[in-house]
């Protein structure tokens, strides 16, 4: 597994969702605060909702904008996470195991503008 991964969210009929197809994810949608989250977090991106970057690691690295702090597990096998700088908690979906092999105590991330093409 990456140290630091990277995925591209973009929105699709109104929702935030990403593909991935390394872990063979295609549209998987962000719901249930995280989507509210990201919204504010992108906020100062021009074009967000036509794609974005949006690393993540469970270890601190330079750039970092944002912890998620993991608060709880429920019965749909997702997980709690708590930003501290946003005030705001939202649920990531099981497929963060297609990126860690358990839920993380910390999540680090940054959002950045994708390059011009």
């Amino acid at each position: 597994m990456n140290a630091i991964n990277i995925i591209a969210p973009y929105k699709y009929l109104g929702m935030w969702v990403f593909d991935d197809p390394r872990v063979g994810l295609v549209q998987e949608p962000f719901v249930a605060g995280a989507d509210t989250m990201i919204d504010r977090v992108v906020a100062n991106i021009r074009d967000a909702e036509k794609g974005f970057l949006m690393l993540f690691s469970t270890t601190a690295f330079p750039g970092h904008q944002f912890k998620l702090e993991w608060r709880r597990a429920d019965e749909f096998g997702g997980n709690w996470y708590y930003s501290p700088q946003l005030d705001m908690e939202g649920w990531l979906c099981p497929a963060l195991f297609k990126y860690f092999s358990e839920a993380p105590r910390e999540i680090y991330v940054q959002v950045k503008p994708k390059e011009p093409s």
